[in-house]
């Protein structure tokens, strides 16, 4: 077993391994940098397997990957896992019930009567869920698989030798800390890890001058009379006939209904789930061209998001209040959520042996070392709030697939020997991406590479 003392103090202080990111050089020659001393980064952890980000993918490569007998440890630099199903109070799962695993996650909701269908019939692969329950369910299997969980720890650098990883550097209230592994699995959805190990990636539009997929930020609120709004919500049963078809375009609808009280929301089909009786998802927010590793630019862009979800409830609640002896359909609606930041569509697409092309989706590409199917359209938000509103029906921004596979290739870097991917940050074209980064896709993904490497 590789101890402290022969990792630390031969490989380190001898200079035998590179390290990335390490932020030990000033950042610009005269730019007014810091040197940082150099010390002892004491190891927290070793593991057969570490998995960076505990997001659907994540929580699903880890569990895999102990359910095989692997030493697993998980880390999240947030402070519960299930990243944008939680921090972000998604609320929606999309594409889900095609694997045992997803199957897995269905019954524990169902335990604590925590899921609901997204469409009111004939729809069951899309579910609308309970954020905290979703929380406690990720939770229990990662515990009752035997994985070691740590909250509230980043990666920030990592550790190589040669072609090999062979730790990930991590911040947190701990300080700083070293995990080694022989395995690790990047599912930080941006791909964090990847990107301070040093390996080659893409990111932004199908050309290189496109601006890129916006972030969003999700608002939850509640209403104690919701007969008013009805008409509004997604998964509103009165809005479906028998058959399951639509009779009212919620969406356009509360486009109306945003536009009669004048407010133009920046993404331009504002949406609304009921979670439960009076608790409701609001997704009205898009913040465009938000770069995945630009800290300014995401908490500015957190900063307008906040003050805009708050803006749009605060304008449904004043409208309602017009008329004291009518009180319209939103009276006393209450903003009590929203999700910790902004979450991104976008993401670093990590340079793997195998790179998904989008004719790959459109011929319905199989292949023998499968790890997940995905049956999820290319879905392209407008890159802005003129184009939000412009888009018509039928744009070449939304098109359907055949069933296509993804390969285990495709989740494994192409500059490491020993670090694979899962979500939306594997190896794949701009256009391709906006169909497999969905969490159903992501977790089906996360749990059969997490077996694949646990069995290596």
């Amino acid at each position: 077993m590789l101890t402290r003392r022969t990792f630390f103090g031969t490989a380190l202080a001898a200079g035998a391994m590179g390290i990335s990111g390490a932020g030990c050089m000033m950042s610009r020659p005269g730019a007014g940098g810091v040197f940082e001393p150099a010390r002892e980064v004491p190891v927290a952890g070793d593991a057969d397997v570490v998995v960076a980000g505990g997001g659907p993918a994540g929580i699903a490569a880890a569990v895999a990957a102990a359910r095989q007998g692997a030493r697993v440890i998980l880390l999240e630099s947030k402070g519960c896992v299930g990243g944008i199903w939680t921090n972000g109070l998604l609320g929606c799962l999309i594409g889900f019930n095609y694997s045992a695993f997803d199957r897995e996650i269905l019954e524990r909701l169902d335990r604590y009567r925590a899921r609901h269908l997204r469409r009111p019939v004939n729809d069951h692969h899309c579910f609308i869920y309970e954020p905290e329950y979703l929380k406690l369910a990720c939770e229990e299997l990662l515990t009752e698989a035997g994985v070691r969980v740590r909250l509230g720890t980043s990666v920030v650098a990592a550790v190589k030798d040669g072609r090999n990883l062979t730790a990930v550097i991590t911040e947190s209230k701990s300080g700083r800390e070293a995990w080694t592994a022989r395995k690790f699995v990047d599912c930080t959805g941006d791909g964090d890890l990847a990107a301070r190990a040093g390996c080659g990636y893409d990111v932004g539009g199908a050309e290189e001058t496109d601006p890129e997929q916006p972030a969003s930020l999700i608002g939850l609120f509640t209403i104690p009379d919701d007969r008013g709004i009805l008409k509004f919500v997604a998964n509103e049963r009165s809005n479906y006939d028998s058959l399951g078809n639509r009779v009212i375009d919620s969406k356009i609808e509360l486009q109306d209904e945003f536009r009669r009280i004048g407010v133009n929301p920046s993404y331009g089909h504002p949406t609304i789930f009921r979670i439960n009786r009076n608790l409701f998802i609001l997704m009205a927010n898009h913040e465009y061209d938000v770069p995945v590793d630009d800290a300014d630019a995401i908490s500015a862009a957190t900063l307008r998001a906040h003050r805009e979800v708050v803006a749009m409830v605060e304008a449904l609640a004043k409208d309602a209040c017009r008329d004291v002896a009518k009180p319209g359909a939103w009276k006393d609606v209450r903003l009590v959520a929203t999700a910790d930041q902004i979450y991104h569509r976008r993401a670093r697409r990590i340079h793997g042996r195998y790179a998904m092309k989008v004719e790959d989706c459109f011929e319905g590409m199989m292949c023998p070392d499968a790890v997940a199917t995905c049956r999820f359209g290319i879905d392209v938000h407008a890159v802005s709030t003129h184009m939000n509103k412009t888009m018509p029906a039928g744009s070449p921004f939304k098109k359907h697939v055949k069933p296509y596979q993804i390969p285990l290739r495709a989740c494994q870097a192409a500059d490491l020997d020993n670090l694979w991917m899962a979500g939306r940050c594997i190896s794949g074209d701009f256009f391709t991406q906006a169909s497999y980064r969905i969490t159903g896709t992501a977790v089906e993904m996360g749990y059969n590479v997490g077996r694949a490497i646990a069995c290596k």
